[in-house]
């Protein structure tokens, strides 16, 4: 599903991250965690195909991200979903409209989109807000708009950084409570956080990069030797 394999990317002479060497199953749920600067927006950017590796093989989906040329990167980016803190919504347009959103870029039918823009906005809990817009919404529901428009093409993986990091601890449990159900209808799932109170509940695989290497790659908590 996710390659990484001796994976090695500098700029300049700040090395980035180093013969990094992963593999994410399908259906997966990961945690990518460590301090800042360690390299997972790195990875997520070289997954995502916005930088190239300096060496190492990167295979997602069977394809080596390397050899897709650059005419075929936005086929490629069709396949995973991203969500980002921030939420990224467009302000002027609606929620069925920030969903359809993406669901227009790449060409589906008008058909289409009024078919599984409600039932994207049902499965994460908004169909009753269709028309209303971002500014309307609390915090919560836009990271929820957000996360409707990065799966309603049903990319085979949804990218989450950190997700939670603008949200109350309430509502970011909310928030991964739907991840959950996501992943559980098979979407591979990998997210980047800080929020180590999330990592030790949710219980999954956590790897762990500081200074560009995998240093920990093992389920349960945040950290070894914490409690859950």
């Amino acid at each position: 599903m996710i390659e990484f394999h001796n994976v090695t990317k500098k700029y300049g002479d700040n090395v980035a991250v180093e013969d990094l060497d992963f593999t994410i199953e399908k259906g997966e749920f990961v945690f990518l965690v460590g301090p800042s600067g360690a390299g997972k927006s790195t990875c997520i950017k070289l997954i995502m195909k916005e930088i190239n590796a300096d060496s190492g093989t990167i295979i997602i989906d069977d394809t080596e991200v390397s050899n897709i040329p650059n005419r075929l990167v936005p086929k490629h980016r069709r396949n995973l979903g991203i969500v980002f803190q921030d939420f990224r919504l467009l302000e002027k347009k609606t929620v069925f409209e920030n969903v359809a959103f993406a669901m227009n870029i790449v060409h589906k039918s008008k058909r289409e989109i009024k078919r599984q823009v409600p039932q994207v906005l049902s499965l994460v809990g908004l169909e009753s807000k269709v028309n209303s817009y971002p500014n309307q919404l609390s915090a919560g529901e836009q990271q929820r708009v957000a996360i409707a428009r990065a799966i309603v093409n049903n990319p085979s993986v949804l990218i989450a950084d950190e997700p939670t990091g603008n949200l109350d601890p309430d509502t970011a449990w909310e928030i991964m409570t739907l991840l959950t159900e996501i992943n559980e209808k098979g979407t591979t799932i990998v997210m980047v956080t800080h929020a180590k109170d999330i990592v030790d509940r949710m219980n999954r695989r956590v790897i762990a990069i500081e200074h560009g290497h995998v240093v920990r790659d093992a389920e349960g908590a945040y950290k070894e030797n914490e409690s859950h």
